[in-house]
């Protein structure tokens, strides 16, 4: 009898969990709004936020990026935009050459302060606590404070004049190896970062 009883209250249980999630995602649904068009960014850029050095004569730049897409494996293609109102673009366009440097929280002020201030007068190493270190193939310098270093040179400037958009290619990469987790930063507009969190892993074809 008791246990008729239970397996009344679980199939009674499963009934209701199923209803409360299909009004739960109908309710979701319902509560939706349109989102302005000048917000899409903040949904969808691809990946973590960036320190981008450049080096050219004596004049060297630090640039905070978070548009930039990979366009390729092997060998490595990265797609990245940057105004040609930043200083980093006149050293990026004449140089042909810069360092993607990849941070994490641990230094999300230095990353916030860099693309807050121009290069142009202010030395952003010195002003924010940050360490070049020569790089192996590029005149930029990497920044050693950043878990991973990715030397490029640009390889393609056929869409610089309409879209402001670098295709690099890297051709040294560098990554510090007891950092497993690394909290990456990811933009989502007005100064605000979602910080990466757990790592899951499935099964997958995907590369």
């Amino acid at each position: 009898m008791l246990r008729t009883y239970n397996e009344s209250i679980k199939a009674h249980i499963v009934v209701w969990v199923s209803w409360y999630t299909a009004i739960s995602k109908e309710v979701i649904a319902m509560l939706k709004k349109s989102l302005p068009l000048s917000k899409v960014y903040q949904l969808i850029e691809p990946g973590p936020v960036v320190l981008l050095s450049t080096a050219f004569g004596e004049h060297t730049d630090i640039m905070t990026m978070s548009w930039h897409t990979m366009l390729e494996f092997e060998p490595p293609l990265i797609g990245c935009v940057i105004s040609d109102l930043n200083h980093s673009y006149a050293l990026l366009k004449s140089s042909k050459e810069c360092v993607i440097n990849i941070p994490t929280e641990d230094i999300a002020k230095q990353v916030v302060a860099c693309g807050n201030s121009t290069g142009t007068k202010t030395d952003k190493f010195k002003r924010y606590g940050l360490t070049r270190n020569p790089a192996e193939l590029v005149s930029a310098p990497l920044i050693a404070e950043c878990f991973a270093n990715l030397e490029c040179r640009v390889v393609d400037t056929s869409m610089l004049k309409k879209y402001s958009f670098f295709v690099l290619e890297v051709v040294k990469a560098w990554i510090a190896p007891s950092l497993k987790n690394p909290k990456t930063m990811h933009h989502r507009g007005y100064g605000r970062f979602m910080i990466a969190g757990d790592t899951i892993k499935l099964r997958s074809k995907m590369r």
